[in-house]
């Protein structure tokens, strides 16, 4: 058990920094993630919210509008 825990934060500390570095991180939240299901919907709006500072309504538009919450957040940005 010791050794796959190891193991396990061996390999999420490779893929952190991979993402990082591949620019998928904004700050401490990994903002392109695939909107797979409902779960990842209300985070990619919690996302918006936080980094925007508007309502859900709105940042769930953002959202659904742009598919991505990298979009989302660049886009509201350059035009608010």
């Amino acid at each position: 058990l010791k050794a796959g825990t190891a193991q396990k934060l061996v390999l999420n500390m490779i893929s952190t920094a991979t993402m990082i570095q591949l620019g998928r991180v904004k700050g401490n939240k990994m903002v392109d993630m695939q909107l797979s299901n409902e779960k990842l919907i209300i985070r990619g709006t919690k996302m918006i919210m936080e980094s925007l500072q508007i309502s859900s309504e709105k940042a769930k538009e953002l959202l659904l509008k742009y598919g991505s919450v990298r979009n989302a957040i660049n886009q509201s940005s350059i035009n608010p």
